[in-house]
């Protein structure tokens, strides 16, 4: 499969960017600002977006900045397993899109991205991992997991990589219009 993505190929799974988590999560702002644009721009671009929660009882919905810019039709999954691939509507979710390459951002890279990142490598999808849009409580552990993902196979990416590897071509006709969300 080729490795770099395509509008035909993905589909953009956000991962826990939830309330709770505002106050403990370093660079927080950046991780929501580049989620933000990524879930933008797959909803300009026809990508279809998929939403997971941790348990959001406790830890409240999908932040306020994200949940008002998603695209038509995205479903939000509850989860108390920590990899995404552990609630059965999410995974057969993901399984009747077709899609074989899921991009990724979400929070904390080295306990929910990792484990369901691992996941989807174990069921043959390929994962990129938007940088960019990872955070954990530490940069550390947050460095720890984005080393290990990618050492297991996951793609490095981040979201002006992605948003041009999806268009393809200045001349796609939303190009101003996703050029205008990282300016």
């Amino acid at each position: 499969m080729n490795r770099l993505l395509s509008l035909e190929s993905s589909c953009l799974l956000v991962v826990d960017i939830q309330e709770k988590f505002v106050s403990v999560i370093d660079e927080y702002e950046r991780v929501v600002a580049k989620s933000k644009i990524m879930i933008q721009a797959a909803g300009m671009l026809g990508v279809p977006v998929i939403v997971s929660e941790q348990y959001p009882k406790g830890l409240g919905q999908t932040v306020s900045e994200l949940s008002e810019v998603y695209p038509e039709k995205t479903q939000i999954h509850d989860k108390t397993a920590f990899g995404c691939l552990g609630d059965v509507g999410l995974t057969e979710q993901i399984a009747a899109l077709g899609k074989k390459q899921i991009v990724v951002v979400g929070i904390e890279t080295h306990v929910c991205v990792n484990q369901t990142v691992h996941q989807l490598l174990n069921a043959d999808y390929q994962v990129h991992l938007i940088e960019d849009a990872l955070g954990s409580r530490s940069s550390e552990n947050r460095d720890i997991g984005i080393a290990k993902m990618r050492a297991s196979g996951a793609v490095s990416s981040c979201v002006e990589m992605a948003l041009f590897e999806w268009m393809g071509d200045a001349k796609h006709p939303r190009f101003k219009d996703v050029q205008a969300l990282i300016k």
